[in-house]
């Protein structure tokens, strides 16, 4: 019997068994300045062509517990999508879509990460539970308010004109003791003045009292022009006896203009961080929706700009809060690559992952202009951005497995050598990293824990040769296509076949976790989904097989 309060939806049981795909570079798509702009230019960030889900789960084993802020804005699941499913079915199938995604989202932070996620009303309320059950209640941070219009919403029973930024962290502590405070607009700056050109800069006055009553904070205070204060009635000096002459030898009380006013204690701008943040974002300080699309337009053409897009000025507050330079930067619904547009002018790296076409059609020339240094809108002033840096374009790969003419599973004929072996590393948890003088050294664990990949048939004496190499203080993970001898024959050998030892590990074949819910069959049959059949992946790879050879050299080790 379950004891803890959970949200149950149909099909929440089921869940995707996902191939930890490897991901290819085609460098003809990869870009990046001509010169170094700054020293602190970063070269290395991603773009990830494909699936989300899957790229995520390509991405766990690199990058579990390293990202810093993640920031989301998936479909908002408004019904339009769902003419032939009652409620009911239409919640559970974007329930289970988000679900899948989240978990790995969570994976893929650090102790100090946060996860923001842009929403309508449509699916607040189920999105909260949801994340109170993936993260845990006490990792909510915030629901922030958003206004995106700037003018009355008139056409419906009660204006629309917000959205919301919904914040969850992996510790609540953590992520308090290291956000970063929301910089002063024009407004709060412009109270600082310098009437005495203070060589200190502008500064402001705040009242030296606080509320209470406090002994050592109740001693008499005289003007230097003779006239004796004591704190109000209820109140108390808000400091100390001492730490007050210190203030006022170093110049930093205030009596007002004539000297004669109660003691202030004078704040400079230059020692102000800036306000904790809250959870009002007024269209004022974090744009609007008819700036984003001026935005896009800029950047498209009235034609091809991006209809659902947040303004730059939105991701500069979420990325200053939650991250800081060189931390990594996520967006598993990359959009039109306004994440990844504005994480790039703010020192940030990041990772973008889209499957729509746009990835090409809008995010590469977005992110070239923003490398190019001639994208001059959004906060390119306010960030001081000129340009620089680049970033990796990626494609996830096939499956490593496929059916043959008569239905059964193989390896992938669109794989080569250093594929193969880069993808059962993956499967195994090993880290790729082939020897380029061991020839069965592919990859390794730990120091002395490695794993070998080959199409060949081992025969006993290849085996005994791999043994023999290989040594006492140390093990190897062996995978072949078939073996001549125990499997137990050799301490130091653990001998598999392929693709038989990988068949149960995971749903092959299947390149579609997309959250576009109206591809979806009109009536999802409760019972098991007959297998997929793999699709044609086109598109370059970078890996060469001739770097890695699938087959020992005659005579063993080289």
């Amino acid at each position: 019997m379950k004891t803890r309060l959970e949200l149950t939806w149909v099909g929440k049981e089921k869940r995707p068994r996902l191939e930890p795909r490897i991901l290819l570079e085609d460098p003809e798509k990869s870009y990046h300045a001509k010169h170094r702009v700054t020293n602190d230019d970063i070269f290395d960030n991603r773009l990830i062509f494909g699936d989300n889900l899957l790229a995520l789960k390509a991405l766990e084993q690199e990058f579990a517990g390293k990202i810093k802020c993640i920031y989301i804005d998936p479909p908002y699941n408004t019904g339009s999508a769902f003419t032939h499913y009652d409620d009911g079915l239409e919640h559970s199938l974007w329930l289970s879509l988000m679900r899948d995604r989240l978990e790995l989202l969570r994976r893929l932070l650090r102790p100090d990460g946060s996860l923001w996620i842009s929403i309508d009303d449509a699916e607040l309320a189920y999105l909260r539970v949801l994340m109170d059950e993936v993260f845990g209640r006490k990792s909510f941070i915030a629901c922030n308010v958003w206004q995106k219009r700037y003018s009355r919403e008139n056409r419906e029973a009660i204006g629309d004109v917000h959205e919301y930024v919904l914040v969850y962290a992996v510790d609540a502590d953590a992520f308090k003791a290291t956000r970063n405070r929301v910089p002063l607009e024009a407004k709060s700056r412009a109270v600082y003045k310098n009437p005495n050109n203070d060589p200190r800069g502008p500064w402001r006055a705040i009242p030296m009292t606080a509320q209470g009553y406090r002994p050592n904070q109740m001693y008499p205070i005289t003007t230097p022009t003779g006239v004796t204060h004591r704190p109000p009635e209820g109140r108390c000096w808000s400091t100390t006896e001492d730490n007050y002459k210190k203030l006022l030898a170093e110049g930093r009380i205030y009596f007002g203009k004539t000297n004669d006013s109660q003691p202030n204690i004078i704040r400079y701008l230059s020692e102000v961080e800036g306000h904790v943040p809250w959870t009002w974002w007024p269209h004022e300080e974090v744009g609007h929706t008819d700036e984003a699309r001026k935005e896009s337009q800029a950047l498209f053409g009235k034609d091809s700009s991006f209809d659902t897009a947040k303004p730059e000025r939105l991701m500069r507050r979420i990325l200053e809060i939650a991250s800081n330079p060189g931390d990594w930067v996520l967006d598993s619904f990359a959009g039109s690559g306004t994440t990844g547009a504005v994480a790039h002018k703010l020192g940030r790296r990041w990772i973008l992952a889209e499957l729509g076409n746009h990835c090409h059609t809008h995010i590469i020339p977005r992110l070239r202009q923003v490398i190019d240094g001639t994208d001059s809108g959004g906060i390119s002033s306010a960030a001081d951005w000129l340009g620089g840096g680049g970033f990796r374009y990626f494609r996830l790969a096939p499956s490593l497995l496929e059916k043959d003419s008569w239905g059964n599973w193989v390896v992938s004929k669109q794989y080569n050598a250093a594929m193969l072996a880069e993808a059962v590393c993956k499967l195994e948890g090993f880290t790729y990293s082939p020897s380029d003088t061991v020839y069965w050294q592919h990859g390794q664990s730990t120091e002395r824990d490695f794993i070998y990949v080959t199409t060949q048939n081992l025969s006993r004496a290849q085996l005994e040769a791999l043994s023999e190499s290989v040594g006492d203080s140390r093990s190897l993970l062996v995978y072949c296509m078939a073996f001549r001898t125990k499997a137990d024959s050799f301490p130091n050998l653990t001998i598999k076949k392929i693709p038989n030892a990988v068949l149960n590990r995971c749903e092959w074949g299947k390149d579609d976790y997309s959250l576009q819910v109206e591809n979806l069959p009109a009536a999802p049959a409760m019972s098991a989904q007959p297998e997929p059949e793999p699709g044609p992946v086109t598109g370059s790879r970078s890996r060469s097989a001739t770097n890695l050879s699938l087959f020992p050299p005659s005579g063993g080790e080289e």
